[in-house]
């Protein structure tokens, strides 16, 4: 099929795209969203998706011959095989009853255990629910220095790096066991670390910068977090402006966050002076 862009575009408050996630404002086109039906049907990754850096076939699918696509609204539905399997539908426009019908059908006809609705709201929305996306601009927004000592991983002395296995093991719900083992492995760049007490207290990374859809340089998302007894010291806002000086001295020309809406990095995102593009949230169905 073929997106219609002037019924779609007018629908889409955040410039988000089902199984790649946000995007640039400045490449959100219709090719982007007819890219993803190209590559659903073989598993392959979109050279420029994020997620190609952890695995070797892309597990989640636009259902193209599910897609809804009409002037006041669209819904594109996709599907994760991993594990028991998960459908989720992308409401753009005003379907979201409709949206539940299908997620609930699709649910059935896929085997999957789990199904959801995704929906969007504009950074005009006073009460934002869910995760919000906002937007690093390298070129128009200044990076100053952290107040602490944040260095890469690899330069921190022994006694320091040997502890990373322990920050791993407890950050495991924020992504950091998975993040150490490709660490040990040699498989993703730099992370950086900030210490207290000669132990890691907190840690951001892998810093890496990639080309987007249209060839921009973009500094891509890093798993960030910091030991519970170590928060409110202004170690969070030390990480996060060393990884931002890093991606401005590596050419990146942005990044894209998604934060919990309300949440201490959300918080700090805001501090930060980033420009928020709007809220996605989702809710379960019930099968």
């Amino acid at each position: 099929m073929r997106f219609r862009w002037d019924w779609l575009r007018p629908v889409v408050p955040v410039p988000y795209v089902p199984t790649l996630g946000p995007v640039h404002p400045s490449v959100l086109t219709e090719d982007l969203f007819a890219d993803t039906l190209i590559a659903a049907p073989n598993g392959r990754f979109l050279h420029y998706d994020k997620d190609i850096r952890w695995s070797e076939a892309k597990h989640e699918s636009v259902l193209e011959q599910d897609i809804v696509h009409a002037p006041d609204g669209t819904l594109i539905p996709t599907i994760t095989r991993r594990g028991a399997g998960a459908v989720k539908v992308h409401v753009y426009g005003s379907q979201a009853s409709l949206a539940v019908e299908l997620a609930q059908k699709l649910a059935a006809v896929h085997g999957a255990n789990r199904a959801r609705i995704v929906r969007f709201r504009g950074p005009e929305a006073l009460h934002g629910v869910g995760t919000r996306v906002q937007l690093k601009d390298f070129r128009t927004s200044p990076c100053p220095a952290p107040h602490g000592e944040v260095l890469p991983y690899a330069q921190w002395p022994w006694n320091v790096r040997r502890t990373f296995a322990e920050f791993a093991d407890t950050m495991a719900a924020d992504g950091f066991s998975f993040l150490y083992g490709r660490m040990l492995a040699g498989e993703v760049g730099p992370v950086l670390v900030a210490s207290r007490y000669g132990q890691v207290a907190g840690a951001i990374g892998p810093m890496e910068v990639r080309r987007d859809a249209v060839g921009s340089a973009q500094l891509m998302p890093q798993y960030f977090g910091v030991l519970p007894q170590y928060q409110g010291h202004g170690i969070g806002r030390d990480l996060w402006r060393a990884a931002m000086q890093w991606g401005h001295r590596n050419g990146a020309e942005y990044q894209l966050l998604q934060t919990e809406a309300g949440k201490a990095s959300d918080r700090l995102c805001r501090s930060e002076g980033l420009q928020s593009l709007g809220f996605v949230y989702a809710t379960d169905v019930i099968l």
